[in-house]
């Protein structure tokens, strides 16, 4: 095992943030590892990563990926690398300081300290924490996430966050395969799937800030296959035979 916890960012050019990101982490008081998964990036983002593992050697890992495949596919790919490596803890983060770092230590708290197996960092369990977004996008996502709540019972504020802390045992147990989404209903059915599998779910509080440099990934049809796609989620829900908590089944 090489250490306790590492953070999977997906990046697609985010050269403005990517140096900035990583010694973020990297400052932080516990001694996460960090794997970037790049989606060939054509601004330069992967030559920057590399150009930092040389000062991070042991702490800063790189997946460059031939192009746009997908957040679903990168999380997946990196999700199975943090598994082969025997990580305690995975976490989900964007690259953009959209999610604070800080918050990072609050997430692995609930998971290793508290009995969360899956600990999402929530903008909505305390309110609208969601700073400078358009007032339509804020509407938008939690309305989205209110929605997802009551078409899929699961008791989660915010459905479609993305900043997230897995336990190891969590996603030895969800068929990484067998995941369907692909886009942003992918981080839906990561939850509904661990919720399925009997896996201890709690939210904390942060506040989301809208990104600063770079550009946005997100579009209105990214919400409408989150509002559709949950929908066929639920519909297949009652077919399925989902593996449970605690049985030790992998899917390796």
């Amino acid at each position: 095992m090489l250490n306790d916890g590492v953070v999977i960012i997906p990046t697609y050019n985010e050269k403005e943030n990517a140096e900035n990101i990583i010694r973020a982490v990297f400052s932080l008081p516990k001694d996460f590892h960090i794997l970037i998964i790049d989606d060939g990036s054509p601004d330069g983002t992967a030559a920057i990563v590399k150009g930092l593992q040389t000062e991070f050697s042991n702490r800063l890992h790189l997946i460059e990926r031939s192009g746009k495949l997908g957040l679903g596919t990168a999380y997946i790919t990196g999700f199975k690398w943090a598994i082969e490596h025997g990580y305690n803890f995975i976490f989900e983060m964007d690259a953009d300081f959209s999610h604070n770092p800080q918050d990072l230590l609050k997430l692995h708290k609930a998971c290793a300290e508290e009995g969360a197996d899956l600990a999402i960092g929530s903008r909505y369990v305390t309110g609208v924490n969601v700073v400078n977004w358009p007032m339509g996008r804020v509407l938008m996502s939690y309305f989205a996430s209110k929605y997802v709540r009551i078409v899929t019972g699961m008791k989660i504020a915010d459905t479609t966050a993305g900043f997230k802390c897995y336990r190891l045992e969590v996603l030895e147990t969800i068929d990484l395969d067998k995941i369907k989404f692909k886009g942003y209903a992918f981080q839906i059915e990561m939850k509904y799937t661990t919720y399925k599998c009997g896996f201890t779910i709690k939210e904390v509080p942060i506040i989301f800030i809208n990104r600063v440099l770079g550009v946005s990934k997100m579009s209105g049809g990214i919400f409408g296959e989150a509002i559709f796609g949950v929908i066929r989620l639920k519909l297949r829900s009652f077919l399925k035979k989902y593996p449970q908590k605690g049985k030790n089944q992998t899917n390796k």
